[in-house]
């Protein structure tokens, strides 16, 4: 477990920022599992109850909490409302690792290990599943049931309703096809974009070229993430030392950012700090490597933008990632790029800042509740009558695509970075 926390009031024991919880009950309404459940232990203050009584000892059964804490979506959004802004989503992952409930299932637990142990032969997999997908053998697989029978219910789901998969890794394109190298950015090569969607971060690399000159592919590993959220405190720290060394040998100039196209990763590396309180050095060091990330969408400039360019027809809407919204505070920006370019066929979205349902592996382990908040989402988005739904995380995109694929193919779902890119003039 982490010895402290960061919260607004400062460094924290995880049990102080539980009881900076007055149960004022501003936060039910925008919590999205309370809301669908209506049950009080799946609301914010709820949850933040329960770890404090896990640390004070008081439940009879821990196990019990099991549910409550499971599934939250760990989307912030509760934060975002509280007046306090007490960090339920860290005592959350507190309140999990304290029931050793850190792995709720094997497909992130196995893929968190072999991120930290062995990246090549993870990426190995991916690409003989990208084949499984393309081949149609995984849509075969998904219609025997068995997915269903080994409890990947989500998992069959999205089998059988993706056809189709990328024919290579970003990082395989980028060495066959290396960009011109200058030092105005680094960017940091986000795992979903890398083995799911390397068209994102091509895509990513044109339009940071277009608007701010050439930069380098920064030779990072994994952020952590998983590790952090499903996997081991050690490994995430491991992965988060990698990184600033990394980064550190890069020397890039002090103005030069470190661009991440996954707004999960961005937020995730932002919050490095935290994960280093106890070690003076080390937390200087991720302080200054993480004051250097940003959000693809903080770095689009509207004024250098071409007015009334924007890609497609019809009404353009954003879906906020909640790691965009509640973990960054990237709101504004996206916005003020997008009406830059579409004008006003950019509507605002209700309730764009809803988590959609994917939330990394919650989709897995809770696949009916993750599913209910998707039609909840594609609902807003066919209200809109949108043609196009911009995103900025791995997770919302493929929780998205399927969704928009059953529930409203009239739409279609594409990264800021692309749909920018789509709207640059053409470039030779």
């Amino acid at each position: 477990m982490l010895d402290r926390l960061l919260t607004d009031l400062g460094e924290r024991s995880g049990y102080d920022a539980a009881s900076q919880c007055s149960r004022c009950g501003y936060c039910e309404q925008a919590c999205p599992t309370y809301v669908a459940t209506g049950r009080e232990t799946h609301s914010p203050r709820g949850r933040n109850q329960l770890v404090r009584l896990l640390i004070e000892g008081k439940i009879e059964d821990p196990g019990s909490a099991f549910e409550a804490l499971s599934s939250c979506l760990l989307c912030g959004a509760c934060t975002t409302v509280c007046p306090a802004h007490v960090p339920t989503a860290d005592l959350v992952l507190e309140g999990r690792r304290f029931l050793r409930l850190d792995s709720p299932h094997w497909i992130p637990r196995l893929a968190s290990k072999l991120l930290v142990e062995n990246p090549p032969l993870f990426r190995s997999f991916v690409r003989w599943g990208n084949r499984m997908i393309r081949w149609g053998v995984a849509g075969l697989v998904a219609k025997t049931g068995i997915l269903n029978f080994l409890g990947l219910g989500a998992l069959e789901q999205a089998a059988a309703q993706l056809d189709t998969a990328p024919d290579s890794l970003l990082r395989d394109r980028l060495a066959a096809s290396p960009p011109p190298r200058g030092d105005a950015w680094g960017y940091f090569t986000a795992c979903g974009t890398d083995l799911l969607f390397p068209e994102v971060g091509e895509a990513s690399l044109r339009v940071l070229h277009f608007t701010r000159g050439a930069g380098k592919i920064l030779e990072n590993p994994c952020c952590g993430l998983l590790s952090f959220n499903y996997g081991s405190l050690d490994d995430a720290r491991a992965l988060a030392r990698r990184n600033i060394e990394r980064f550190e040998a890069e020397t890039l100039p002090e103005d030069s950012p470190v661009v991440v196209d996954c707004s999960s990763c961005a937020a995730f590396l932002k919050s490095y700090p935290q994960l280093f309180l106890g070690e003076p050095e080390w937390r200087i060091r991720a302080e200054r490597y993480a004051s250097r990330v940003l959000d693809f969408a903080q770095t689009l400039d509207p004024e250098a933008l071409p007015g009334g360019a924007g890609a497609g027809n019809g009404v353009v809407v954003i879906h906020d990632a909640c790691r965009a919204r509640h973990g960054q505070g990237v709101v504004s920006e996206p916005r003020a790029a997008v009406r830059a370019l579409a004008g006003d066929r950019c509507r605002e979205l209700e309730k764009a800042g809803d988590c959609c349902g994917g939330a990394g592996a919650f989709a897995f382990a809770h696949p009916e509740l993750s599913d209910e908040l998707l039609r909840s989402k594609i609902a807003s988005i066919a209200d809109a009558q949108a043609r196009t739904v911009l995103a900025s995380s791995t997770s919302c995109l493929l929780q998205l695509v399927r969704g928009l694929k059953v529930y409203y193919p009239d739409c279609r779902v594409v990264h800021l970075s692309q749909w920018v890119d789509e709207s640059l003039p053409k470039r030779t």
